[in-house]
Formats: structure tokens, sequence, C-alpha cells
């Protein structure tokens, strides 16, 4: 058992400055959509703070990517295909079994290693869908602020508004169950503590890339 560098000083300081930026996007959001019942912060406010943290979190989003990119770790993010189904099917089963009945995580996390096969087809997914769609839909609803004839071309802005919308409680959605599987460590906390000090206690010599725990395969 060692300590190891899981997370750099700045892949630490882009996952909470981009977790506060989208906790308060979908804050400020909802008060806008729900301006008058629901709302938590006055219509005008929201809207503008809104509008801020979207262009911090594109500007922070494409300089995530360029580091990943430069670093190498962006591979990280694609699935290796050799038994990329045994050993989702294994991270699946302990989610929903495993970690209830004190069975060993499927996957011992390292620097080389961090992500599972359902993150990863998580993140895809987030990366390459649900972000630009986000982006894509609400840069369009601030330029209807001052050309408002772009409302005819997307057929009115209730459509736009709605599929922002919807993209929005994909990722509240994805923020509550980021939270929860953070806890399911071996600690309830020690997730988070590796997010802010970057190290990570693990098996196996310093450096290593470890192989996935061995389980049986169960029907």
């Amino acid at each position: 058992m060692h300590k190891e560098l899981i997370y750099t000083l700045y892949e630490r300081f882009w996952h909470w400055f981009q977790a506060v930026m989208i906790l308060t996007l979908l804050l400020t959001g909802f008060s806008v959509h729900y301006s008058g019942s629901a709302g938590v912060i006055p219509f005008a406010t929201a809207v503008r703070l809104h509008n801020v943290v979207g262009w911090l979190l594109v500007i922070n989003a494409f300089l995530g990517f360029f580091y990943y990119l430069t670093t190498g770790t962006l591979r990280q993010l694609i699935p290796e295909p050799r038994e990329w189904h045994i050993l989702a099917w294994r991270q699946l089963r302990y989610y929903l079994y495993g970690m209830f009945h004190g069975e060993p995580h499927p996957l011992q996390r390292s620097r080389q290693r961090r992500l599972n096969p359902l993150q990863q087809i998580t993140y895809l997914a987030i990366l390459n869908i649900l972000l630009p769609v986000q982006v894509v839909t609400g840069v369009a609803l601030w330029c209807m602020q001052y050309s408002p004839k772009l409302i005819h071309l997307v057929g009115g802005i209730g459509n736009l508004a709605a599929v922002h919308m919807l993209g929005a409680w994909f990722f509240a959605a994805f923020v509550l169950a980021h939270i929860y599987l953070a806890t399911t460590g071996p600690t309830p906390w020690a997730h988070f503590v590796t997010m802010i000090t970057g190290y990570e206690v693990v098996e196996g010599p310093s450096g290593s890339d470890p192989l996935p725990v061995q389980q049986n395969e169960t029907t």
C-alpha cells in the first residue's frame, strides 16, 4: 500500500472550478425558468450571472481539452475494445450489488488508469453530446437578445429553451449521481479527499498500472 498522485494540481483546480460553474448555471438557469415561483435569484441578476458563468465554462472546458490533449491524458477517456464488455459488466454489477456486500472494487485506480469503463462512456457522452448541445442552445439563446430574427430560424424560442432545459435536467441528474458515487470509496469521503489533495492510497508497487481485480462471473 502506498500513496500515489492521481490528479495534478491543475486537474483538481479544473474539476472544482468546473463543478462550481455547473452548479451556478443550474441554480441561475432554474431561477430564470421558474422566475416568480421557485426562483431563488432575481430574474435580471440570474440572467446576467448565467450568461457570464456560461462563457467562463466554455473557456474552461476548452482549456481543459487543450491540457488533456497535449498531456496525453485524453486517452484515458477512450474505452479499450479488449474485454470492454466484461469490464463494464463487472463495474455495473459492483454498483448494483458488489459494493453493498463488501466486495472489492473491480478496478484499482492509478495515475495511468483513473476511469472505469462506465465512466468512460458517460464522460464521452457528456463531452460529445450533452455539453455541445448545451453550449449551442445557450449561445443561440444569448444571441437572440441582440438578433430577434434568429427566433424564426429555430421555430420559436420555446423549442430552443425546451432543449436547453432538458439538457440542464440531464446535467442535474449527472451531478447527483456523480456526488453519490463519489461516496462509494473506502470511506464516504475518500474520493473527495483525493480530489482535494491529489493523492490516493493504492495497492501494488509505486507507478504501476494495476490490472482489474478478478471476480467470479455471475449470471
